[in-house]
């Protein structure tokens, strides 16, 4: 029985050991200038500019196959941003990719949602929660206004609104006694 242990025991440390070599030996080299590209994209994953996502995006920049101005969201502040980095004048915004616009969240009717999970099947950057036949409810912190959530919606339950500011100013309309007490009693001396 000790055998068998070491045995495998050696046979786990020189596989691992092989393992990290192979990942040593053929790692492969990133693209410094799509990675620098997708840090300037604003992460929406909205696919207006034509492709699946920010870093797709990117990539096709990097590779000369995408302008830098098909991205709304980014909008102009965008396109200055990605000519700078690239060393190209900015370009006026492509119409055919749509049109700058405030941010929006999503925000869902939880008296009109049926619950049947569509709106997070869609969602690229999970920022809606629920859970099937029931209500959903949708991550302002997360959501990034892109409403792919909105067409896949069978009950128009889902209304894009302007994002505030932030959450600095919130209150709980409500005493919450059991929670205040919670974080009181985490709190150390």
């Amino acid at each position: 029985m000790a055998t068998a242990v070491w045995v495998l025991g050696l046979l786990g440390v020189a596989l691992g050991a092989l393992l990290g070599w192979v990942a040593v030996r053929f790692r492969r080299a990133g693209a410094p200038l799509a990675d620098a590209i997708d840090k300037v994209l604003p992460q929406t994953q909205c696919g207006q500019c034509g492709f699946p996502g920010c870093r797709p995006y990117a990539e096709a920049i990097a590779r000369g196959d995408a302008d830098i101005n098909q991205c709304p969201p980014g909008g102009e502040a965008g396109i200055r941003a990605l000519a700078e980095l690239l060393g190209r004048e900015p370009k006026p915004l492509s119409a055919d990719h749509g049109v700058e616009k405030p941010k929006v969240l999503a925000v869902i009717d939880e008296a009109e949602c049926i619950g049947c999970t569509k709106c997070i099947q869609a969602c690229p950057v999970d920022a809606i929660v629920g859970a099937p036949k029931r209500m959903h409810t949708v991550l302002d912190a997360e959501c990034t206004g892109c409403e792919l959530c909105i067409a896949p919606c069978p009950v128009d339950c889902i209304t894009m609104v302007p994002a505030r500011a932030g959450l600095a100013g919130w209150r709980p309309s409500r005493p919450l006694p059991r929670l205040t007490a919670l974080v009181d009693a985490a709190r150390l001396p």
